[in-house]
């Protein structure tokens, strides 16, 4: 994806540049396309080895080009058998860093080109590459000009026809975009299949997928009465652990009717899972293709939070086929477009299939673990960015989930129905456009009746928003004031006073009863505001950002008993979540800071939820969980890792011995029956999970045994992978019996062989970074499958107390694991930059460590353009 070659008739001396030479571009540099091409036809001739590719392009000069600008098609490794044009054969051509430029003359031309590829060579997984056995592609952002010469940008939207031909014993079923319309045999045991999608779409949106797969068939009747075929393709043993999936999609098709009109386009819906994937999934109009993490599942195999993701991400690439196929991006700087708009879309979905608190817990914990260090890193960048160097860098959180935080601030400030109007107009008006983010926020203006202008900032500016607030109250005339500030803090800048749009959702509790007079919606807009409450008689209880309203790092002077009082009576769910986090938070930070803090409020807190029988036991289970290490750090000027790893472990280590008796007694209360997906049935997994691993931190004599029970009498993987996590961290006999028993059992299941190995990596035991590196030359292990790759390094870099090792090991293992991989797949490799580009935030032994292994990356020769922009923009 994302030298010198020697063509028909010259040599060519525009080498591709050196990365770290890599040209930098601009979202104002852009400039619509010289060239057109409405109607593409291609032809394959397939073969895991070679594969020949014959594309028909119709190409139409543009009426506001210059008459002299050459046709430019892109391409990434790839060199022309032969070049046609209008009929005639064609010498005059030449490649210039890699793309094929033919200075054409008059408004429209027939171009036919002809290239060979090596699917089994291309470790890159992008564009055609082979995967067990079966031909399949992947060309968001770049990678359809790996497959053939293309103008390849999201602003060409084009007519495809499609004819595969291949081996019938190697490639039974033959699959593409839109409907297939006819097929038949070949010579030579070959068979072919003809596809078209009469949708116009960019070439990123093209998928293809040759292969011996059976099928999962279902169909779905619209609201118009439409019956679509349903089908979901995988290898043959894995056609039971389909179900979840189909329903997933099918309700997803239902819920996009009912919610925002959106009714399905095409006679067929396909999808097919496959085993070696960058991403999660790809929303290819008609032919989705999902790593197979996200597509396969039963309770042996699975954890609820597997299904949750399956359920979320089939749901996401479903509904891209309105935010993102049918209106797609302009240029890559629109990316949260599509992205953002397609995540607040998933994550309204699945609260609606689930619980609302839980998935708004989830997605803010998410969105702080890894969006909010991103905000705060070099890497800094607004949702909307201004220049890249390799696009498939910018597929961030920022993009992806503050860009759909952005969107549910929208929602909150316009109200769901003109919101729907919004987005009504907004399919409506760009429908088979290449749309902007000033596109979507007009149509929402103009059909929601909304003034976006000042809240157009979101768009452009990095950096989380920091929200001060402050109550103050005036006994005599029963008012209460609440003074906000807000600023926005720069990478490595002194915060300034911002005028972001800030919605909050707010409310004053009574600070006996709890009660309050209901929820407003405050909206900060300058960068200071005052807000008076009258008919207060007594000084309220502030509950502010209630639901998370807003992506910020909110300021108060809250006390600690009024964060207990709120982690108690708040009726707002997330808000009691938020109040009893932060009032962990800051009893943790100031025991890592060496400043007073009295834990007895945290542990009547933590009482007081486990004896209120009237909560949610999976609620329950998410208030009385400690914040991560990870985040902690992020609460700190200076990180020291082992110092928050030893003050989280004392607390946890004085909440399970005061409550050991309330935990032992929820534990057995959440004893399984029979599996069930049902919200109770989910609810006791949860909470008897986070029971046992607060009963193992009690230091019981019989943690282990108990844990180790649980493991060996699971009917799910819920089960079985709670009670393994709470082994890996022990020294116990029990834990290396097992982690074989584990790995016996599932050594053939992928998928849960990399729980084998991602459990092992977030192990807390001294050994980890030893063991890590004994796992790395394990017989199961290997660096072509990004799926495994992340298992075993990625779990790890997310293990702060060892990757953090002050000997700098964790460190080196990543650098040299990162040199190695960047040769084979740098989309991937770039991934592990991150982790080691917020070098500035830690103590000075452990920031020379971090700063001295990415300078051994970037001196490493050849270094890809992936990882290079990390790594320089992390140095700089």
């Amino acid at each position: 994806m994302l030298d010198v070659q020697k063509t028909a008739n010259n040599e060519m001396a525009d080498a591709a540049p050196h990365p770290q030479e890599a040209r930098t571009i601009r979202r104002e540099d852009y400039r619509p396309p010289a060239w057109f091409v409405p109607e593409v036809h291609l032809d394959f001739q397939l073969g895991a080895e070679q594969t020949v590719v014959k594309s028909r392009l119709d190409v139409r000069r543009s009426k506001s080009a210059k008459y002299q600008e050459p046709l430019i098609l892109d391409g990434d490794d790839l060199l022309p058998v032969s070049v046609r044009v209008d009929g005639e054969s064609w010498t005059d051509w030449t490649l210039v860093e890699g793309a094929l430029h033919l200075p054409l003359t008059g408004a429209s031309h027939i171009v036919e080109i002809t290239v060979e590829i090596d699917p089994s060579t291309n470790t890159q997984l992008m564009g055609l590459y082979a995967s067990g056995g079966m031909l399949c592609t992947q060309c968001e952002a770049q990678g359809f000009r790996r497959i053939t010469f293309f103008p390849d940008r999201p602003d060409i939207l084009s007519r495809y026809t499609v004819r595969m031909e291949g081996s019938k014993a190697d490639y039974p079923v033959l699959l593409c975009n839109g409907d297939k319309t006819d097929a038949g045999d070949a010579d030579g045991g070959r068979h072919w299949a003809e596809w078209v999608d009469p949708w116009p779409k960019p070439s990123y949106l093209f998928a293809l997928v040759a292969g011996d797969l059976v099928a999962n068939n279902d169909s779905f009747t619209t609201r118009s009465g439409k019956e679509v075929e349903l089908n979901i393709w995988v290898r043959d043993g894995d056609l039971p652990r389909t179900g979840h999936a189909m329903k997933a999609l099918k309700d997803s098709m239902r819920w996009d009717e009912q919610v925002y009109g959106r009714e399905y386009d095409l006679q067929l819906f396909n999808i097919v899972a496959v085993s070696d994937f960058n991403m999660g999934a790809m929303e290819n109009k008609g032919l989705n293709i999902f790593n197979s993490r996200y597509i396969l599942a039963d309770p042996e195999v699975a954890t609820d939070a597997d299904f949750d993701g399956i359920e979320g991400v089939v749901a996401h690439e479903y509904f891209h086929n309105w935010s993102g196929n049918r209106v797609t991006c302009r240029d890559w700087f629109q990316l949260s477009l599509k992205e953002g708009f397609t995540v607040f879309r998933d994550q309204s979905f699945s609260a609606d299939m689930g619980s609302q608190a839980l998935k708004r817990i989830e997605d803010v914990r998410i969105l702080r673990a890894a969006q909010f260090p991103e905000d705060a890193g070099p890497l800094a960048h607004p949702i909307r960015p201004e220049s890249y160097q390799e696009i498939s860098n910018f597929y961030t959180a920022t993009v992806y989930n503050k860009g759909a935080e952005v969107i549910r601030m929208m929602h909150s400030l316009m109200g769901a129905d003109r919101f729907r109007k919004g987005t009504d107009l907004y399919f409506d008006r760009h429908d088979g456009e290449a749309a902007t983010c000033e596109d979507f926020v007009v149509a929402m203006e103009d059909g929601g009746d909304a003034d976006l202008r000042q809240f157009r900032s979101w768009y452009e500016t990095p950096g989380t928003p920091k929200v001060s607030a402050r109550l103050s109250h005036d006994p005599q005339s029963g008012t209460a004031t609440l003074n906000l500030s807000q600023q926005v803090a720069r990478t490595g800048e002194k915060p300034e006073p911002s005028q972001m749009v800030i919605p909050l959702r707010t409310a004053l509790l009574d600070p006996d009863s709890g009660e309050h007079e209901g929820e407003e919606l405050l909206v900060l807009d300058k960068p200071e505001q005052s807000f008076q409450f009258e008919g207060q008689t007594e000084h309220p209880i502030l509950s502010i950002n209630r639901g998370f309203s807003a992506p910020i790092i909110m300021e108060s002077s809250q006390t600690p008993e009024e964060l207990a009082f709120l982690s108690t009576h708040d009726d707002d769910p997330f808000a009691r979540f938020e109040a009893m986090q932060q009032l962990m938070t800051n009893y943790l930070t100031a025991r890592v800071t060496g400043t007073p803090a009295d834990r007895d409020i945290v542990l009547q807190a933590v009482g007081a939820a486990l004896s209120d029988e009237s909560i949610d036991r999976a609620f329950l289970a998410e208030l009385i969980l400690l914040p991560s290490e990870a985040f902690l750090g992020d609460q700190m000027v200076v990180v020291d890792p082992e110092a928050i790893h030893e003050a989280r472990e004392k607390l946890r280590g004085k909440i399970a011995v005061q409550f050991e008796r309330k935990f032992r007694r929820l534990y057995a209360q959440c004893t399984p029956g029979e599996f069930s997906l049902s919200a109770e049935a989910r609810a006791n997994r949860k909470l008897r999970n986070v029971c046992l691993a607060y009963i193992a931190g009690s230091q019981a004599d019989d943690a282990a045994a108990l844990a180790s029970d649980q493991f060996a009498d699971a009917d799910n993987m819920t089960a079985k992978q709670g009670a393994l996590s709470v082994l890996s961290h022990m020294e116990d006999k029990d834990r290396g019996w097992a982690f074989d028993d584990f790995y016996n059992t599932y050594r053939d299941n992928a998928l849960v062989l990399d729980k084998w190995f991602t459990l092992q990596s977030l192990s807390q035991r001294g050994d980890t970074v030893k063991r890590v590196k004994a796992l790395a030359g394990h017989p199961d292990f290997t660096m072509s499958n990004p799926n495994r790759v992340r298992a075993l390094y990625g779990s790890f870099t997310a293990n702060p107390v060892r990757f953090h090792d002050a000997s700098g090991e964790g460190y080196r293992l990543i650098a040299d694991m990162v040199i190695h991989l960047d040769a084979q797949n740098p989309q991937t490799a770039a991934r592990f930059i991150p982790p080691l580009g917020r070098w500035r935030r830690y103590e000075r032994g452990r920031a020379e460590l971090m700063r001295t292994a990415l300078e051994k990356i970037a001196a490493t020769p050849d270094l890809s353009k992936d990882v290079m922009e990390q790594v320089s923009k992390s140095l700089a």
